[in-house]
């Protein structure tokens, strides 16, 4: 595949450069699954969870749907675990509780709607799964350190400069 990417980079054939970029794609997948399978060199976090089968579920629930409101034994029983079992799995390999994972996932979702949407605040909080902008506001400030909407000005001027 490697050679591939190289042949499209320094010839110059009609879509190319769509050529090497879908194939340097595919490339990235390769490194991340050999690193998976390698599971013990990976730091702990969500990769880690990922290519462990028996959290993968899980996390793949909650990137498919995060604002679902999810519950640990929803989580739990996706996985084919117990509560504890799968808590203490998940903090381990993630180095986070399955919740706190969610919480910290639904902010970093909201931080790209954020900078890239054009949404009201309270149209990202329903995004991530809060009935309300109170709510969320607080939720992100505890993350951040700032308001949502101080936050948007914050990433504007910094992408202005």
């Amino acid at each position: 595949m490697l050679d591939e990417l190289v042949t499209e980079r320094t010839q110059r054939l009609p879509g190319n450069a769509l050529v090497a970029s879908q194939l340097a794609q595919l490339l990235f997948v390769q490194i991340l699954r050999a690193q998976m399978n390698g599971n013990s060199r990976i730091p702990r976090g969500w990769l880690r969870a990922l290519g462990d089968p028996r959290l993968a579920p899980a996390v793949q629930l909650m990137h498919e749907d995060p604002a679902r409101s999810w519950h640990l034994d929803e989580l739990a029983r996706a996985c084919a675990m117990s509560r504890s079992s799968f808590a203490a799995r998940f903090t381990a390999t993630a180095g986070i509780g399955p919740l706190g994972y969610l919480a910290r996932w639904r902010i970093h979702i909201a931080c790209k709607a954020l900078r890239d949407d054009d949404l009201p605040v309270a149209s990202v909080a329903a995004l991530i799964g809060y009935s309300s902008q109170g709510a969320f506001s607080n939720a992100f400030k505890r993350a951040t350190g700032l308001s949502p909407s101080l936050w948007r000005e914050r990433q504007a001027g910094a992408n202005a400069a």
